[in-house]
């Protein structure tokens, strides 16, 4: 992953509870910068490293992930004092998002996607426990007549209690039935075999081992990380079913 140093700070983005921001960074690019010091803190930035990785390397359409250097010097300019906080106390590697200008958010009456993509989307979803891609917040965006895929934060969220890990990772994940694609996702078993032939333990744990040592040190919490997406690939027959049951319901 490449990293950019944080230049300057553009606007905020005060539409996400954790106020992120676009900045410019050092090689002119414009980003949508995740703070470390954010009040849903490092594990938001972990999950949203990971599973959008493993989104990339599922070949689904998540903007380049990017570390972002941010200086406290960055604050100065700043006349709000809660950015001048937020930017102070994430002073160091911070993690951004290319900026996709121009780009709305994905409304369903409005924009319909393809059933194949919708299908790889929710199953991407229920793999990585994505509890935030709903009717209320879709976290989609829609640029170049294209679906793409952003914030992961709320993913992963077997992380904040690591008790009861190797069960987890067969949840069938029965939260999949509030996503805002599944009326669309007519391919499910396809999807699964589709994903699967792209999709590796190995890719997993490669985006794993992306995550900064600051943000996880190594041990066993980031081999259990490995373990539970490498244990989650495997019983994917499991949320397949029931990303399945709950969309028969729907129709």
């Amino acid at each position: 992953m490449r990293t950019v140093t944080a230049t300057r700070y553009v606007t905020p983005l005060r539409e996400g509870g954790s106020l992120p921001a676009i900045v410019e960074a050092d090689d002119e690019g414009l980003y949508v910068l995740k703070f470390r010091g954010a009040g849903q803190g490092v594990n938001a930035l972990v999950a949203e490293l990971i599973a959008g990785e493993i989104g990339r390397a599922a070949g689904l359409p998540v903007p380049e992930i990017v570390f972002v250097h941010v200086d406290a010097e960055l604050a100065r300019t700043e006349p709000d004092p809660e950015i001048q906080d937020l930017i102070l106390a994430s002073a160091g590697l911070n993690l951004g998002f290319d900026y996709l200008p121009g780009a709305v958010m994905f409304d369903p009456v409005a924009w319909q996607p393809d059933g194949g993509l919708a299908s790889d989307i929710v199953w991407f979803d229920a793999f990585v426990m994505n509890v935030d891609r709903t009717a209320r917040n879709a976290n989609l965006l829609v640029w170049h007549r294209q679906l793409w895929l952003i914030d992961h934060g709320a993913a992963l969220y077997f992380q904040h209690d690591w008790q009861g890990g190797a069960e987890r990772s067969r949840d069938p994940f029965p939260r999949i039935r509030d996503h805002v694609l599944l009326p669309f996702a007519d391919q499910l078993p396809a999807a699964d075999a589709r994903l699967r032939t792209r999709l590796t333990a190995a890719a997993c744990a490669q985006a794993v081992e992306l995550v900064p040592e600051a943000w996880l040190p190594a041990g066993p919490r980031r081999r259990g990380f490995a373990e539970f997406l490498a244990q989650r690939l495997e019983s994917s027959a499991t949320f397949v079913q029931e990303a399945v049951r709950a969309r028969s319901r729907l129709i």
